[in-house]
C-alpha cells in the first residue's frame, strides 16, 4: 500500500468518524472520534472470524503504518509546533515556575513514584517485570500529552491562569519526558557491566540543550526573513520549511523534536511580520496552523483507536491496566503536590487547584508510540496494555469529566496551603 493511499484512507476514515460524532453523538472533537474509533476495533474483534473484511482493513492498514515513526518523527513537530505557536508568551511568563517545576521535577516524581508502585503490583501479581522496566514504563506515561491536553482543554471552563500552567506544561515535560524515556532505554540497552553513564548524560545534555538552541537559532534567522516578507503564501510556506527542516535535523543528529519545535513556535507565534501594524498576517498564519492542528488531531486520534486491533492480548492484563490508572493518578497528584509544597510562596497554587492539575492531567497518542517503539523483550505486551487503557481512560473519561471536576473545585471554598514558616 503506497503512503498515498494509506493518507486518503487515514483523512476518508478520519471525516465519517467526525461526521458520526457531530451528527449523532456530539461529544468533544478528539474525544468523539477516538470513542468511535475504539468501539469500531472492538467490533471487528468480536466479529472478526464472522465478518473478517472489517478486521483484515483495520490491520492492514496498521501494519502498512508504523506508527512511532510517524507520530515521533513526522506529525509531532506539526502539532508542537501549531500549540506553541498559539501560546501567549506574556501569559507564560507569569506562571513560567509552576509551568517549569511541573514539567521537569513532577515528570521525575511522577516516573519514579509509578515505577516503584508498578513494580510492586507486577511483583505482586507474578508477573515478575524488572524495576528498570516498571521505571521506563514510568517514563513513558508521565508525561502529559500536548495534543490531548489541547483537545481536552478547547472546551474547559477552567481558570485561565490554570489552562496556561496546564498548556506550558504539556508542552514541555513532553520533550523531558521523552528525554528521560530514552536516557532509562540506554541504561538498559547497556550491558550491565559496561555503563557508561557519561554516555547517557551527554545523550541527556545533547537532546535537551541541542533542541533548544536548534530552534532557537532556526526561530530567529526565519523570523528575520518574515519581517520583510508581506506576502502570505510565502510565509506560510518558509513557517512549513521551517518545522519540517527541524524535525529532519533534529531526528538526524539526536536532539529533542518536541523541545526544539516549541521553542521555534514560541519564537514565532510573537513577532509580528510585515508592515501591516494590524496583526492580519499572524492571524492568518495562526489560522492556517490552526487547521494544520486539527485535521491532524483527529487523524491522530482515529489511528491511536484502531491500534486496538494490533493488541489482542490487552485482555490478559485487564487486571493490570485498571490498576495502572490508579497508580498514574495518585503518582500524578503526588508529582503536582510535592512541587507545590515546597515551592508554595514561588507558585501560589492552593489544594483546589491541586485537584484540577491532576485530573487535566491528560495521557496521549506519544506515551503509545514510545510504548509501541519498545524493543522486544517479555515484558512488552503488559507495558501496551497497559499504556492503551490509561491513554484511553485518560482522554475519555478524564476529558469528558473536567469541567465537572472543575467547576467541583473552583467553586469549593479554597484551601490554601500553610505559609512558610
Amino acid at each position: 500500500m503506497d503512503n498515498f493511499t494509506i493518507i486518503t484512507i487515514l483523512v476518508v476514515v478520519s471525516a465519517v468518524f467526525s461526521y458520526i460524532n457531530a451528527r449523532f453523538f456530539k461529544l468533544p472533537g478528539a474525544i468523539g472520534v477516538i470513542s468511535i474509533a475504539v468501539v469500531v476495533s472492538v467490533v471487528a474483534i468480536f466479529t472478526g472470524e464472522v465478518f473478517p473484511v472489517l478486521f483484515k482493513s483495520i490491520t492492514g492498514l496498521n501494519k502498512n503504518i508504523n506508527f512511532s515513526q510517524t507520530l515521533l518523527n513526522t506529525m509531532l513537530g506539526f502539532l508542537l509546533f501549531a500549540s506553541a505557536l498559539r501560546f501567549d508568551w506574556a501569559e507564560l511568563k507569569k506562571q513560567v515556575w509552576p509551568v517549569f517545576a511541573l514539567s521537569t521535577i513532577g515528570v521525575f516524581l511522577s516516573t519514579l513514584i509509578f515505577g516503584v508502585l508498578f513494580y510492586w503490583l507486577t511483583n505482586g501479581l507474578k508477573l515478575n517485570i524488572p524495576f528498570k522496566y516498571c521505571l521506563l514504563f514510568g517514563a513513558l506515561i508521565s508525561p502529559t500529552d500536548p495534543v490531548a491536553v489541547s483537545a481536552v482543554l478547547k472546551n474547559s471552563k477552567i481558570p485561565e491562569h490554570l489552562n496556561t500552567i496546564i498548556k506550558g506544561e504539556s508542552l514541555f515535560n513532553d520533550g523531558v519526558g521523552i528525554i528521560l524515556f530514552l536516557s532509562i532505554l540506554e541504561f538498559i540497552t547497556q550491558n550491565e557491566e559496561k555503563i557508561n553513564t557519561m554516555e547517557i548524560a551527554s545523550l541527556f545534555a545533547r537532546e535537551v540543550f541541542g533542541g533548544i538552541v536548534l530552534g532557537g537559532v532556526s526561530a530567529f534567522i526565519i523570523s528575520k526573513m518574515m519581517k520583510k516578507i508581506e506576502d502570505f503564501q510565502t510565509l506560510v510556506i518558509i513557517s512549513l520549511a521551517l518545522v519540517m527542516g527541524i524535525s529532519v535535523v533534529a531526528n538526524k543528529y539526536h536532539l529533542s523534536i518536541p523541545l526544539a519545535v516549541v521553542s521555534a513556535g514560541l519564537i514565532i507565534g510573537n513577532l509580528r511580520f510585515g508592515k501591516d501594524p494590524s496583526g492580519k498576517m499572524n492571524e492568518f498564519l495562526e489560522k492556517f496552523w490552526t487547521l494544520i492542528d486539527d485535521l491532524m488531531n483527529t487523524v491522530l486520534f482515529v489511528m491511536i483507536g484502531l491500534q486496538i486491533v494490533m493488541m489482542p492480548f490487552l485482555t490478559y492484563y485487564w487486571f493490570v491496566c485498571l490498576i495502572g490508572i490508579f497508580i498514574i493518578l495518585f503518582s500524578r497528584v503526588l508529582s503536582v503536590l510535592v512541587p507545590v509544597v515546597f515551592l508554595r510562596r514561588t507558585l501560589n497554587l492552593n489544594y483546589n487547584y491541586i485537584g484540577i492539575l491532576t485530573w487535566a492531567g491528560v495521557r496521549g497518542g506519544i506515551s503509545i508510540a514510545l510504548a509501541l517503539s519498545l524493543p522486544k523483550s517479555q515484558y512488552k505486551e503488559v507495558i501496551e496494555a497497559a499504556c492503551y487503557f490509561i491513554v484511553i481512560f485518560s482522554v475519555v473519561v478524564q476529558g469528558l469529566t473536567l469541567n465537572k471536576v472543575s467547576n467541583y473545585f473552583v467553586n469549593n471554598k479554597p484551601f490554601h496551603l500553610p505559609a512558610e514558616e
